[in-house]
């Protein structure tokens, strides 16, 4: 930084207290007496995003000077959260912030939850991308991410009579403070328009791409402030405008709709995080959003490369990488072709080697409905020289197919890039693998089931290609942040060397057989408990004693993570509790978090059935209390990191083979909460790592499954067969929970039944009773209970995204770390 323009980062709690006097009254205008718990949390904020983006510029100054290779990390989604408490820890200032807020009379508890939750994410996917943010900074590794600055979230989730409703999340009505405009780094998009035929002076086809619209694309980059300071990366979010705000003519002549419209609909892309692509127009906009963003992020990365006086595409791999998070970015691929293709003037092989020798991939689903697939009519009329190029690199492709498998058509039909069904589609996922030089995986078992299942063929013909790199979550937010007492309690024992290397935990596990470090553990696991117990009655209305077990399932509302599966074991709960009330079983709240899809009707209908099961069950005087069911609306970052410190049980139930590795198990498991799932996902290796008699697994393994299946898995055998899942099945056809609408959970029992149970709900049933029941027999038992959280938490450090990208580095990316001056 030149001369004058130095910020102290180093900042005593008197220091800090100055500065937020000084944002309040000269910043905001206003008396602190006058001042808003609001105000506050932008004083406050203001004082350390200060300090975080002299350590981006010191930070960028560094990369630049050393000509650093860069990961760029491609993501639909980037589920932030609140960023106060994050930036406050990770620049060491929490506690400087902390004592300055007590001092002007302000609780910092209260300050951070005036912070609006980032739009930017949905679930486990966009989760993983800001802990790997986190990581890459904290390591030191030179990296940027890119993104889509969404006006709105998902939605803002409303319960009204059992049923989701849907609002707007405006979660930038107000502006957000962490953000940074560039518009010195706008960049043009086009869409739609069409190709025209022209040759060159010596006869060759050189394709023009014309018409069309044109969009803008505005950076705005948020700071990424890696613990203790050592890193600040930055996450850049495209927002798209037009080139022109208004058609001031046909303002003029009174058309004051049509003098907006290309403003509204050019807007429109950056809009709303995943438009619901139910119809033909949702699925267009979503489309386009995701060329918008990667072709704005490719524009950016060439303009950097440029600016460094760099003019041979052919080193473009050598100084950067790019990570496509799923298959959202994977038109990026040809995308950067048509690029160096068209505009650059590269030849077809220089420019294929460029792009195979740039991009790697991770896939995160085995779910074939989520593999990303456009229809050819849609993808031809939004990009149509796109279009053309996947037709050539497919036939290209397709040679090398026929070299490995002459004459084999299978294989040229199994691995073409365009589905040849009824219709014809554009197989994004068979884009990413071709156009990559990694692919990866993100769970041990995820990645068998990725190489033998779904692309077997690709693996075969790309030896080496495949890799793991089981997620992880960064243990600054997901422990030292969201669980300050445990936090406190194991730097107490082990030091705070496991903040930054989350092995360390295991030196805790000694403390397991320690009977007074066990009452500490657990009382601070109370203390979560009466806190989200309050936090509960404030939000539902529904009072629950922090004595119970607290039985947790919070995650996307989808059929293969199974909560309907959860509500068959509280229905059959209840069932046995009507019939004998005294019976003897420790009290439960089954809490859940969950955002069903707008267009996913039965996912809805489970939310309907869980929400009426409550109301009838909590409200049931017979039962004693002994249960209860709490469905927490509109779950989101804040309200898990509230959640997950009083979690005792964690449900991760999906059907062995359908959830690729998951994360929130992980926090869970951090934070001292007992699994029960399948073999399915990360759950293995959880296993692996806290040991079987840490953990409550139960159901059929992959292959069981996929031998119930050859076998021509039958939903009924299992209902008459069992008289009690039937006497539960019929209960939830019934109207008993939904009185005065008829048949309204009738979707749910069909989809288990006459909907032929694709996700084996009825095949684990009886498996998932009696593992519940081994978890009753275990929480009552109050030592050992205690034992086997504190070892959970304990040996769950593999589990840590430091490690992740660790190995993301290691073997894909190849960045030299750079780490912040210390002279």
């Amino acid at each position: 930084m030149t001369a004058g323009t130095e910020v102290k980062t180093d900042i005593d709690a008197a220091e800090y207290k100055r500065r937020i006097l000084e944002k309040i009254t000269v910043g905001l205008a206003k008396r602190p007496e006058m001042a808003t718990k609001r105000d506050w949390w932008r004083a406050t904020s203001a004082v350390v995003r200060e300090v975080v983006i002299a350590g981006m510029l010191d930070t960028q100054q560094r990369h630049h000077e050393a000509d650093a290779r860069r990961v760029h990390y491609l993501s639909l989604e980037y589920l932030m959260g609140r960023l106060l408490s994050n930036n406050l820890y990770n620049s060491g200032l929490f506690e400087a912030a902390r004592d300055a807020l007590a001092d002007l009379g302000q609780n910092i508890e209260e300050i951070i939850e005036e912070e609006y939750d980032m739009g930017l994410g949905n679930g486990g996917l966009g989760r993983l991308a800001a802990c790997f943010l986190d990581s890459m900074a904290t390591l030191d590794l030179p990296a940027i991410g890119y993104g889509i600055r969404y006006e709105f979230g998902l939605f803002r989730q409303e319960f009204e009579n059992g049923y989701q409703l849907e609002y707007p999340d405006a979660w930038l009505r107000f502006g957000d403070i962490w953000d940074i405009v560039r518009p010195e780094f706008v960049q043009e998009v086009r869409v739609y328009g069409e190709v025209q035929q022209v040759f060159d002076d010596r006869g060759n086809y050189k394709p023009r791409w014309i018409g069309g619209k044109t969009i803008l694309g505005v950076p705005y980059d948020i700071p990424i402030c890696g613990y203790d300071k050592s890193t600040v990366n930055f996450l850049r979010l495209w927002e798209s405008k037009p080139t022109e705000e208004i058609d001031f003519h046909k303002f003029n002549e009174g058309g004051y709709e049509e003098a907006v419209r290309e403003k509204t609909e050019t807007e429109t892309i950056s809009k709303v995080l995943y438009p619901n692509d139910a119809t033909e127009n949702g699925k267009e906009l979503r489309l386009v959003q995701q060329y918008f963003f990667v072709s704005c992020s490719l524009r950016d990365m060439m303009r950097r490369f440029e600016a460094a006086n760099k003019t041979d595409w052919m080193d473009f791999p050598t100084s950067n990488c790019v990570q496509l998070n799923d298959t959202h970015p994977a038109v990026a691929v040809a995308e950067f072709m048509r690029i160096l293709h068209d505009e650059k003037a590269l030849s077809w092989d220089d420019a294929w080697s460029v792009v195979t020798k740039t991009f790697a991939y991770t896939n995160h689903t085995l779910l074939p409905e989520a593999l990303e697939k456009w229809s050819v009519p849609l993808f031809k009329r939004v990009l149509p020289r796109h279009y053309e190029l996947i037709l050539e690199i497919n036939k290209r492709h397709l040679e090398e197919v026929a070299k490995v498998w002459p004459g084999d058509n299978d294989k040229l039909r199994d691995l073409s890039i365009i589905e040849e069904s009824h219709d014809q589609y554009i197989r994004m996922a068979h884009l990413s693998v071709v156009g990559s030089y990694s692919v990866n995986g993100v769970a041990a078992l995820h990645t068998k089931l990725l190489k033998a299942n779904l692309f077997p063929e690709f693996d075969e013909m790309f030896p080496g290609k495949f890799n793991n790199k089981t997620n992880g979550i960064t243990p600054r937010r997901w422990l030292q942040a969201v669980n300050p007492k445990l936090s406190a309690s194991i730097t107490t024992k082990i030091g705070d060397g496991w903040i930054t290397d989350l092995d360390q935990l295991q030196q805790l596990a000694p403390y397991a057989d320690d009977s007074d470090y066990r009452k500490e553990y657990m009382a601070i696991k109370r203390d979560n408990k009466v806190a989200l117990s309050n936090i509960i009655n404030e939000l539902i209305g529904v009072s629950v004693s922090p004595d119970a077990l607290f039985d947790v399932q919070i995650k996307r509302l989808h059929e293969y993570k199974r909560q309907h599966l959860n509500l068959l074991n509280i229905l059959s709960l209840y069932h046995r509790l009507l019939q004998d009330p005294d019976l003897d079983i420790a009290p439960r709240v089954f809490i859940f978090g969950a955002k069903a899809a707008p267009g996913y009707t039965l996912a809805k209908t489970i939310i309907k059935a869980i929400n009426s099961a409550g109301e009838i069950i909590n409200n049931d005087a017979r039962i004693q209390g002994k249960l209860k069911i709490v469905f927490l609306p509109n779950y989101r970052v804040s309200l898990a990191s509230k959640i997950i410190p009083a979690a005792d049980l964690s449900e991760q139930i999906s059907t062995a083979g359908k959830e690729a590795s998951g994360t929130g198990n992980m926090k869970l498991a951090l934070n001292g909460a007992l699994t029960i799932g399948t073999l399915d996902g990360a759950n293995v290796e959880i296993r692996e790592e806290v040991g079987d008699e840490n953990i409550f697994i139960f159901g059929n393994t992959v292959d069981q499954v996929h031998e119930l299946r050859d076998r021509g898995y039958n939903p009924w055998d299992y209902y008459n067969n069992d008289e009690h899942l039937r006497t539960l099945l019929e209960w939830i056809g019934s109207d008993f929970f939904t009185p005065g609408e008829h048949n309204i959970l009738q979707p749910l029992r069909h989809s288990l039944l006459d909907g032929g149970d694709p996700f084996m709900v009825l095949a684990d049933f009886q498996a998932y009773i009696e593992c519940q029941n081994d978890v009753d027999v275990a929480y009552k038992d109050t030592d050992r209970w205690a034992k086997m959280a504190i070892l959970n938490t304990a040996r769950v450090g593999k589990f840590s995204s430091d490690r992740t990208i660790s190995d993301y580095n290691n073997d894909i990316w190849k960045l030299t770390p750079l780490p912040r001056r210390t002279d």
